[in-house]
């Protein structure tokens, strides 16, 4: 059973954000639990980057942006570090 996150050979450009979570060190369910709450901050169509070291995120987090509506932009992994793009809904 694999839920690894496959490394981009081309990382995308650090765009800019409005907001970084920085959830190193926690494990689940304190990474989304993290997130729900930064979203929440976050103004319409915002872009927030999380950084995570919990290899559940690679499940949690896009499952959460499809159950609240959220675009996942992107997302990448690399020694034990796993970033995420995730754009705030509209409405």
């Amino acid at each position: 059973m694999s839920d690894s996150i496959t490394p981009m050979s081309d990382p995308i450009e650090s765009p800019a954000v409005d907001a970084v979570l920085d959830a190193t060190g926690l494990n689940c369910p304190e990474p989304v639990m993290m997130l729900h709450q930064k979203v929440r901050d976050l103004p319409p169509g915002g872009l927030l980057k999380v950084i995570a070291t919990d290899p559940s995120t690679q499940r949690d987090i896009p499952k959460f942006c499809v159950f609240l509506g959220h675009e996942l932009v992107d997302k990448q992994a690399g020694d034990g570090e796993f970033l995420y793009w995730i754009r705030k809904k509209l409405d």
